[in-house]
């Protein structure tokens, strides 16, 4: 009998204080998202970049990659946010997370100035 040890790799999770604030805004109406953000965060723990068409690469370097990807949200239905996320190395940090019915775009000048920072 062969035994196969899997290594599970653990994610560190941050959040810009932008996001903080976000997250606090959607979270007086959709109360369901901190176990949502919990769920996504098990997702990202197994593939950081994403699977599937729900995620979208918006920049890449040799150190950072910024990634837009659809955030399910039982409080909605049939909606869904987005969600702005960097991943470097083990690192997962939050930039933006946003309802599509609110605003139509990520912001572009938050990832630009959260990317020179890096």
């Amino acid at each position: 009998m062969m035994i196969i040890q899997l290594e599970i790799m653990k994610m560190n999770f941050n959040e810009t204080q932008e996001f903080k604030r976000d997250f606090k805004k959607l979270f007086k109406k959709f109360k369901s998202l901190p176990n949502d953000l919990k769920e996504f965060k098990k997702v990202l723990n197994e593939s950081p970049l994403g699977i599937g068409r729900h995620f979208n690469i918006i920049t890449k370097s040799e150190s950072i990659c910024i990634i837009k990807a659809r955030f399910f949200c039982q409080s909605l239905k049939k909606k869904d946010l987005r969600i702005i996320y960097a991943y470097i190395e083990d690192n997962i940090e939050f930039i933006e997370i946003y309802f599509k019915g609110y605003k139509q775009n990520e912001d572009k000048n938050r990832i630009r100035s959260y990317s020179q920072r890096r």
